[in-house]
């Protein structure tokens, strides 16, 4: 028996079939759990402001009634709102076995979305190659190399909108679609070219992988389109051409191959029966893809809460500022053309950045549409939510720079270049618009743009019951006071639950109950109509007459003030949830 068995060594090689050794993290599980760590402190000591409220309210109607929940906002039915989606649905779930309230929800559901986005990054990234500093600067990329202002709204994954607006819906619909197309990549590239079999872990009879695989990623893509249909958009536009670029590089290949065959061999018959297999497996591979669609379609279709094609929501930004993205552009589209000269035009993200980036075009024309519409007709309104739109159209260019950029030395001129335009454009967004996110005020020298914070109803919410109907104006007032469980007479946004025209009237009453103009008695018939019984005023309006005034906001100077007469308790009330 020879030494090393004697000593009780292992053999070099004898670990070979067991893995052997500690697996090292990578360096993107580093970065990426200190990432996760510094944003989720840094989201957590903001006050959550702006449609925060709304998805608090949602969760809150929904642990009441998971069956027949009523309106998020108001005392009126809710059947047919876009905003009990799955991602609510497990919210309110997650509610009621914790007992927690709406806002808590809200608040934990924050760290849960950046985790499926960090993990959907790192996957995605790796599909696209095995560099290990890859993703690692894709996530440098995607929360800094946008713009040198923050883009309005919710659904930018720039570092400043992540801290502000991390537990809205659209985050965790990005997330999933980064899943979803590194999963799409994935089995377009094992699908072989040509509709040859590749390299695959589990497959079929026919060498194909399984069509269980492509019922589950129907399912993912069904359940994107339930929680933000916009970003579904752009989910399936990016998913067509990660398959388009596959497929495409793949009949190059066997053309080339059949053609040399054909002019070496002339073994015609057998070229024949080749091709007629290939055609087979061909459609066979779209048979799947189509299976593919129609799962999403038909998971989509099922949700007994609203139909999703139908409900686009509102609140978007009327036009994406180039202030707002330039840097990406400048980084990304040089990235872009690298991969051209070396790759074709079949490149995956060049691809996908023609694609997402046309239907963002086409989206943004809707808007344009609506929006002049709206103005010719004397409304107002903003149109769909377009920022996960946008966020999605420049993750393929942020990608490209990150993946050119984790190349191996030495590098080509154009890449040295590029990494410098990437570090200047890096750096100016991190100071320009990004830094507020993890530099609190008090020790900020320069003067960084903070996340925004709006104001807390607490001191409001706990003198009302629990579905007791205030009346209130303003889209973060009402959203507010819904979070905490309380009916507002009017939705401050349009909702396909509630009949435009009565949302309308309803606004019209609450202009008119608050103006100074109306007299006690047209005052006194809102309130019988809408059963009021509190009215929250800002520091602008006066107190009208009859009513009484219970408490005040010591930082807004709003006023809480009762009104009516005190009868029976409405049928939900209960004592309100505070923050």
């Amino acid at each position: 028996m020879n030494a090393p068995v004697l000593a009780g060594r292992s053999v070099r090689g004898a670990t070979a079939l067991r893995g052997g050794g500690v697996r090292r993290p990578t360096p993107y599980q580093v970065f990426g759990f200190l990432f996760w760590l510094v944003v989720s402190l840094a989201y957590w000591r903001v006050p959550l402001c702006c449609d925060a409220g709304l998805d608090a309210a949602v969760v809150e109607r929904l642990t009441a009634d998971l069956v027949d929940p009523r309106h998020p906002v108001a005392d009126l039915p809710g059947a047919g709102s876009p905003l009990y989606s799955p991602y609510a649905f497990a919210q309110a779930v997650a509610a009621r076995l914790t007992g927690l309230g709406g806002w808590e929800v809200v608040r934990l559901s924050g760290p849960v979305n950046l985790l499926v986005l960090l993990t959907g990054l790192g996957r995605f990234v790796r599909m696209l190659g095995p560099r290990p500093w890859a993703p690692v600067l894709a996530l440098a990329a995607l929360t800094l190399l946008w713009g040198t202002r923050p883009l309005p709204g919710t659904g930018s994954l720039g570092l400043l909108p992540l801290t502000s607006g991390l537990g809205a819906p659209t985050v965790c619909a990005l997330g999933l679609t980064l899943w979803a197309w590194a999963l799409t990549g994935t089995r377009a590239r094992d699908a072989g070219p040509d509709g040859r079999p590749g390299q695959v872990r589990f497959v079929g009879p026919s060498g194909l992988p399984s069509p269980v695989g492509h019922v589950l990623l129907g399912a993912l893509y069904g359940v994107v389109l339930l929680v933000d249909p916009v970003v579904a958009v752009g989910a399936a536009a990016g998913a067509a051409a990660l398959i388009a670029s596959r497929r495409g590089r793949g009949r190059g290949r066997g053309r080339e191959r059949g053609q040399g065959r054909r002019r070496g061999s002339g073994r015609g018959t057998v070229e024949r029966r080749a091709g007629s297999v290939r055609g087979r497996v061909r459609a066979a591979v779209a048979g799947r893809w189509g299976l593919t669609a129609l799962t999403a379609g038909a998971v989509a279709w099922s949700w007994p809460y609203y139909v999703p094609f139908g409900a686009l929501g509102e609140g978007g930004v009327p036009a994406v500022p180039l202030g707002a993205c330039w840097l990406a552009l400048s980084a990304g589209l040089p990235a872009l053309w690298l991969r051209v000269r070396r790759d074709g035009w079949r490149d995956p993200l060049v691809l996908m950045a023609g694609a997402v980036g046309a239907v963002l075009v086409a989206v943004m024309a809707v808007v344009a549409v609506m929006a002049y519409g709206w103005s010719v007709g004397g409304q107002v309104g903003r149109g769909p939510a377009v920022g996960g739109l946008v966020a999605l159209a420049l993750a393929p260019l942020q990608c490209a720079a990150a993946v050119e950029l984790a190349a191996p030395r030495p590098w080509s001129a154009g890449r040295r270049l590029l990494g410098a335009v990437a570090a200047a454009g890096v750096g100016a967004g991190l100071l320009g618009a990004q830094a507020g996110a993890v530099v609190p005020r008090a020790w900020d020298p320069v003067g960084f743009p903070q996340p925004p914070g709006g104001p807390s109803y607490a001191w409001a919410a706990q003198h009302v019951g629990r579905g007791e109907v205030v009346l209130a104006e303003g889209r973060d007032t009402v959203h507010g006071l819904a979070g905490h469980g309380l009916d507002v007479v009017a939705p401050a946004v349009a909702d396909p639950a509630v009949d435009e025209g009565e949302r309308r009237r309803r606004l019209a009453d609450v202009r008119a109950y608050l103006s100074p103009g109306s007299t006690g008695a047209e005052r006194a018939a809102v309130v019988r109509r809408y059963e009021v019984r509190w009215v929250l005023l800002t520091r602008q309006r006066e107190v009208p007459q009859g009513a009484v005034v219970v408490t005040w906001s010591e930082r807004t100077g709003e006023v809480l003030a009762r009104v009516g007469r005190p009868g029976p308790a409405h049928p939900r009330a209960r004592p309100a949830a505070t923050r």
